[in-house]
């Protein structure tokens, strides 16, 4: 056997495309590396074999055509394992070589890739790591997708529902089949369609490192659970797959989209381009850092050993060099084309926009490049647009079709929710859609995904439970995470079986969702949130894969009350255009009617409490959008008081209450057919409580 694999017929193969793809005859190997001089590819039985069973020599004069380094090994099977080993010139300083001759490279552009035996301090270390090193699978790209195409959602209906695979199924309460994985979340689809929304946003799902955490944090046993450590960027996470170790990959992330997209649900793509798990200087080679020297890295000016950090993770990519520029858009294009996917969420985006020096350029052509792909023209783009070095570009992130993270709607609506004073100017914006932020540029209120808790950070319910973070569990003496979230634990930190303080919680939880759902722009939920999740006050759970941050299905059914009211919020939602306007509010009337698509108040009609520095209320008119839709009628109390309000009188209509945040579950918000006219032009609105009307012809 092992004599016929050795007799495998090589041709000299093409430089294109890179990685290994297979066709009828064999398959063919490219890998880009300028200043190599030496290149070996080494082929393996199985994902964890010890030994390869041929390793080939390319030539330069046969193998290589410019920078590319390829062969065809005909008639080699789908299904065999690889690596690269690739030596060059010592030239650290001088060019930011890291070539070792001794050390099984992963391609960068592998489908599949293996990390059973990984062992990053190995990687870290000089010389041979053959046993330890991970590999790449050779893989059959079809699939039938059974008429699949990615979906075409309007941004302004998109309800997004930001989860982590793992995590979502893993506990033993998600009673699935396969938990922690792709098919998992399968099982949970059709929960997915009861509560509403139209994409979910997955942590990083591509190949990731998660064995890149603090030396101190792993000696407790803890790993990189989020995944913001990529090293595979065309390959699906192995642990997130049954059968890895069969090369199984794509195929299983292809099920997960093609279920979800039957269900009318898109998939949005967290994906991490700013850094990678190779870190800095000190960090494992694993594939960049053997290949492509200087280029592929953020390098100081004068000494190219020395990486500069603007991500906090030890190195930053220098996304435009026009080859990692061409890296990151054809991988991109990819995910779209191959995987179907809808969306990406782009984790430190402003990293992006830096220049080779590190400078921050006005038009980055990666960013553009990104937003003007033919093959991404319909593809949701979104922005987490600041870095780890200060730039913080809310509002002004480069390009026009990007939405952003907006990290000022999450900041002010926690402050007003709270119970801080003098918001409201601020507050209306934020809810309008921020049009400080966006109009002036002719964005639009899409521009603005607005979100008021994420993986990053506490929980909803840990919001306000907790005056501060308690980090200790993650072993760096609860130095990590955020030390100002706007948070309040309404009386008691942390857990307590005091009824008024379980009931504040509820209701501020209750006020959060409300507001959230109300506001222009693109709303985005936390997993778990809908049902009070909790992580016992850690806001940088990043590196516990446990019972600490797998969802406790159980608090569903604990729950179901929140879990009902959110449920219904999202359909009310979903049933008034008038919350999804694409274009921003003018407080004009709108032709053929005598009302103002919106008109604003305070404790008393049309008095809104704009320069009233001790104001913690807030109401608003929202006038249909489409002819059949009714109005709507807002008023939001975060004070200590109740609050007597007018309801505005419009002719030919009578008010419906549908949500008063203050009232016990199946009171606190109404289904149309269980709505009842309010028979007063006035209503008490309890004190930090949100109330909705809906009007009815007479």
């Amino acid at each position: 056997m092992d004599m016929i694999k050795n007799e495998y017929k090589l041709k000299p193969g093409n430089p294109y495309p890179s990685g290994c793809k297979p066709n009828d005859g064999g398959v063919n190997f490219s890998i880009f590396s300028r200043y190599a001089t030496h290149v070996e590819l080494l082929l393996f039985d199985t994902a964890d074999e010890e030994e390869p069973f041929r390793i080939i020599s390319l030539r330069k004069e046969i193998n290589r055509t410019f920078f590319y380094w390829h062969v065809y090994i005909v008639e080699l099977p789908v299904g065999t394992w690889y690596s690269w080993r690739i030596d060059g010139p010592n030239l650290t300083r001088e060019y930011g070589f890291s070539f070792d001759k001794g050390k099984q490279l992963l391609d960068p552009w592998a489908r599949a890739v293996s990390q059973k035996h990984w062992s990053r301090a190995a990687a870290c270390l000089p010389g041979d790591n053959s046993l330890t090193a991970m590999r790449g699978c050779v893989v059959d790209d079809h699939y039938d997708w059974e008429g699949d195409t990615p979906l075409r959602i309007s941004s302004e209906k998109s309800i997004i529902y930001e989860l982590h695979v793992g995590g979502f199924t893993r506990h033993a309460s998600s009673k699935v089949d396969n938990p922690g994985t792709f098919s998992g979340l399968i099982e949970k689809i059709p929960y997915l369609q009861q509560l509403g929304i139209t994409h979910v946003e997955l942590l990083p799902v591509m190949a990731f490192d998660e064995q890149d955490v603090p030396q101190n944090t792993a000696d407790l046993g803890l790993k990189n659970y989020w995944g913001y450590s990529t090293h595979s960027f065309f390959s699906p996470h192995p642990g997130y797959c049954v059968t890895p170790e069969q090369g199984t990959h794509m195929q299983e992330f292809r099920d997960l989209v093609k279920a979800l997209h039957k269900a009318g649900i898109g998939v949005i793509m967290d994906v991490v381009f700013n850094h990678t798990a190779e870190a800095g200087a000190q960090g494992p080679i694993i594939n960049f850092k053997g290949i492509g020297g200087k280029i592929i890295y953020h390098r100081d000016k004068h000494d190219k050993s020395i990486f500069l950090d603007y991500t906090g993770c030890g190195n930053t990519v220098n996304a435009n060099h026009p080859l990692v520029a061409r890296f990151i858009i054809s991988c991109l294009e990819y995910w779209v084309r191959r995987m179907h996917v809808d969306g990406f969420r782009f984790d430190l985006a402003s990293a992006l926009a830096r220049g080779e020096g590190g400078e921050v350029l006005q038009d980055p052509p990666v960013l553009w490049g990104i937003e003007l792909s033919e093959q991404l023209t319909k593809t949701k783009l979104i922005a987490e647009a600041w870095d780890a070095a200060g730039l913080y570009q809310v509002g002004s992130f480069p390009g026009y079709r990007w939405a952003e993270w907006n990290g000022r709607y999450r900041d002010i609506i926690r402050r007003f929710v709270r119970g801080e004073k003098g918001l409201i100017p601020e507050l209306a914006t934020r809810i309008c859609g921020s049009s400080d932020l966006y109009e002036h540029q002719g964005r639009l209120p899409i521009s603005s995904i607005n979100f008021v808790t994420c993986h990053d950070g506490f929980t909803l319910y840990d919001l306000f439970s907790y005056n501060q973070k308690h980090n200790a569990a993650n072993g760096e003496n609860n130095q990590d995470g955020c030390n100002e979230n706007y948070s309040f634990n309404c009386g008691a930190e942390g857990e307590t079986e005091n009824p008024d303080i379980l009931q504040m919680r509820r209701k501020q939880a209750k006020n959060v969702f409300a507001i959230l759902l109300l506001s222009q722009g693109v709303p985005m939920l936390l997993a778990g949130d809908e049902f009070l999740n909790t992580q016992n006050g850690n806001n940088n759970a990043y590196c516990q894969d446990n019972e600490l941050t797998w969802l406790d299905w159980n608090r569903a059914a604990q729950n179901a009350d929140m879990l009902r009211f959110v449920q219904q919020m999202i359909a009310l939602r979903k049933r008034h255009p008038s919350i999804m306007r694409r274009r921003f509010l003018t407080g004009k009337v709108i032709e053929g009617t005598n009302l103002p698509d919106i008109s604003w108040h305070g404790a008393q009609l049309t008095n809104p409490q704009w320069a009233d520095p001790d104001s913690r209320i807030l109401a608003f008119t929202l006038a249909g959008f489409e002819s059949h839709e009714s109005d709507l009628h807002i008023v939001m109390n975060m004070s200590d008081e109740n609050a007597t309000v007018e309801l505005p009188v419009i002719s030919g209509k009578q008010w419906c209450l549908v949500v008063d945040t203050s009232l016990p579950s199946f009171q606190d918000i109404l289904s149309p057919q269980d709505q009842k006219p309010v028979n007063s032009p006035f209503y008490l609105v309890n004190n930090k409580s949100i109330v909705v009307f809906e009007n009815v012809n007479v």
